[in-house]
């Protein structure tokens, strides 16, 4: 079982007469450095100079720097940027900056454990990986609470990177809602295999597949829309909340009875190989190959990717329906 740690087990003190220099200002990046800021601690910013971020930062009332200068300042210097842009932003403008019993800190294992980013010797390498988007990290941190968080260390020159790690997500709120220890392999090959099998690969295509099935068969497309998609976030609530049991015990018995027997026909063996398939190509290395290889030609792809999902059916009878529901204007 993993060990868990508590607003008792992180100390603030840690990071007493230290700078952590937040590098990016999306999502991740404002929630961390706003609930750090507001926890008292000396947060500076590393940004483009004169993006939409750096415009925004100033509106939120920090100074921002430009990147390279951030790293200098930083005695924590926390890389909040994508994944796909971390490896040459490093290379030019942080590693020189890195100076002796510095350390650098990510939110996702994936260049550190894919070897994309090898840090000097002489610095602390951790992880503070917040299992939340930043805005409900934030909605959270101002509710007096937190969301949960992993922790890792990857490198402890100092002997002290976990303390500097528990010490970040207590500024978070974390280590009120608590805190799991992990390593750098561990959660970027579940992380990974959760978004691409479950979470966004798997539940995406699971949608779409039950729409087209219901509309090949003659259903009506904005019925078809409503049972296989507009009903599943009320059904992962109940999950979320309360678990299966709670979520079955939620439902009626024509449906706990349906779900549980034919549900493993359609998530059946073969699925479960496909699945194992994917775990090896995360663990081998070949999906980091596969992404970071080319990067440009990664983007590339990938915007052509999203453009193919817009033209999806159910994203055009999604949006009617939403906008009929109030919840898209």
């Amino acid at each position: 079982m993993a060990k868990i740690y508590y607003d008792n087990d992180a100390d603030l003190k840690v990071l007493e007469g230290k700078k952590i220099a937040i590098i990016g200002y999306g999502s991740q990046g404002r929630a961390q450095a706003l609930n750090l800021r507001d926890s008292g601690i000396n947060v500076i910013l590393g940004l483009r100079e004169n993006g939409l971020s750096w415009k925004k930062a100033i509106e939120d009332g920090f100074k921002p720097y430009p990147i390279k200068k951030a790293a200098e300042e930083g005695d924590i210097v926390h890389m909040l940027i994508p994944d796909l842009e971390q490896p040459q932003v490093y290379t030019t403008q942080i590693e020189q900056a890195l100076s002796e019993g510095k350390t650098l800190a990510f939110s996702h294992g994936f260049n550190i454990y894919y070897k994309l980013i090898i840090p000097p010797e002489y610095v602390d390498v951790i992880m503070v990986a917040p299992k939340s988007p930043g805005k409900s990290m934030r909605e959270a941190y101002m509710k007096g609470f937190g969301v949960p968080a992993l922790i890792a260390v990857e490198q402890d020159y100092t002997g002290k990177g976990k303390e500097t790690a528990l010490a970040i997500c207590k500024g978070l709120g974390c280590t009120k809602a608590g805190v799991l220890e992990t390593s750098f392999k561990e959660e970027t090959e579940t992380d990974l295999f959760g978004e691409q099998a479950v979470l966004v690969g798997g539940l995406m295509s699971l949608i779409n597949t039950g729409f087209q099935v219901l509309v090949e068969e003659g259903y009506q497309p904005e019925l078809a829309y409503f049972e296989v998609c507009n009903e599943m976030k009320l059904i992962m609530d109940l999950v979320y909340q309360s678990g299966f049991i709670g979520m079955l015990n939620g439902i009626s018995d024509t449906a706990k009875y349906g779900g549980i027997t034919v549900g493993p026909k359609v998530i059946d063996g073969h699925v479960r190989e496909n699945m194992k398939n994917i775990l090896k190509a995360i663990q081998n290395g070949d999906f980091a190959k596969e992404w970071v290889g080319a990067p440009e030609e990664s983007r590339r792809r990938l915007n052509s990717l999203m453009e193919n999902v817009s033209k999806y059916d159910i994203e055009r009878v999604g949006k009617l329906i939403r906008k009929m529901a109030g919840i898209e204007k």
